[in-house]
């Protein structure tokens, strides 16, 4: 039977990759990749040549088929996603659960998260936290959903695009203006920053600081820090 190596990768700064994560990735016979041009951009800085697999978000089937084809040969495969962890609001889940049911070995190989970096540079400590990937797009699904979660007693993260990180704001500032967020916006990256403050207070300094840039992770209080 094949290996599987779901292999975490850099959120932003290239230097974070793991040196287990770096072996892994040398010594695999393929490596699936959510994006083929950007794992290249990884691989090529260390040098690193290998036949690449292409294993989009949108036809994760059709990439676990092509994986567990290699498995089959009894090949080791590294999975990477386009940055941090494997299955963390990533493609990744399909494969390791296929690949798991057809009696392959499958092996993590832990290292960045952004939503374990936002934890922990935010300070805001708990017991407990959630993680909810993505919001929806769609505007009243959204706010449904953020009006559930800030009634909860453990605080939240979600991660959000640019191009909608103003309208999220809005809704938590709309729901709890008081509430403490903290946002990690390119982290590890040249212009990392973490701005702490209330949802209102954060919603205005987004706002006027033009056109948001970067990508961002927002960490919400619970109720129990509120």
């Amino acid at each position: 039977m094949g290996t599987l190596l779901l292999v975490a990768t850099p959120i932003g700064n290239l230097g974070d990759i793991t040196l287990r994560a770096l072996e892994a990735l040398r010594t695999a016979d393929a490596i699936a990749c959510e994006d083929t041009r950007h794992t290249l951009k990884l691989l090529s800085h260390y040098e690193i040549r290998k036949p690449l697999l292409s294993f989009h978000a949108n036809d994760e089937e059709r990439g676990a088929a092509r994986v567990l084809g290699l498995l089959a040969e009894g090949k080791t495969v590294a999975y990477c996603s386009d940055a941090g962890t494997p299955g963390l609001s990533d493609p990744g889940a399909v494969l390791a659960r296929k690949a798991r049911e057809a009696g392959h070995g499958v092996s993590p190989l832990p290292g960045p998260s952004a939503f374990a970096a936002l934890v922990c540079a935010s300070g805001f400590g708990g017991r407990s936290f959630l993680f909810d990937g993505f919001p929806s797009p769609k505007p009243g699904r959204r706010r449904s959903r953020l009006v559930e979660l800030m009634g909860r007693p453990e605080s939240f993260v979600v991660y959000e695009s640019p191009h909608r990180i103003l309208k999220l704001m809005a809704d938590i500032a709309d729901i709890d203006p008081d509430r403490r967020v903290c946002i990690g916006r390119e982290m590890t990256k040249i212009h990392e920053e973490f701005p702490v403050g209330s949802a209102a207070e954060l919603r205005e300094r987004l706002g006027a600081a033009g056109e948001p840039r970067g990508e961002f992770a927002v960490l919400v209080a619970g109720t129990d820090l509120a």
